[in-house]
């Protein structure tokens, strides 16, 4: 399948995916700090919310495919 057309994640679309509000933040906060760990001090920003999908599915460990997610 292929990989969902957007290819950023808010703390909104993994709270339509079923987190919870905290938990949604949470991974949100562990993939800016994931990808602040890989080079890209832009993701250092506390205003920021929006991650790479990459870094989600790091995180989280599940791939985010068009299919199984509705972002």
């Amino acid at each position: 399948m292929d990989k969902i057309v957007n290819k950023t994640v808010s703390k909104k679309d993994l709270e339509d995916m079923g987190f919870l509000p905290y938990q949604a933040v949470d991974i949100i906060r562990q993939a800016k700090y994931y990808m602040v760990q890989q080079g890209y001090p832009y993701y250092n920003n506390k205003r920021l919310g929006r991650v790479p999908s990459h870094a989600v599915e790091n995180i989280i460990g599940v791939s985010l495919e068009e299919g199984d997610v509705n972002v």
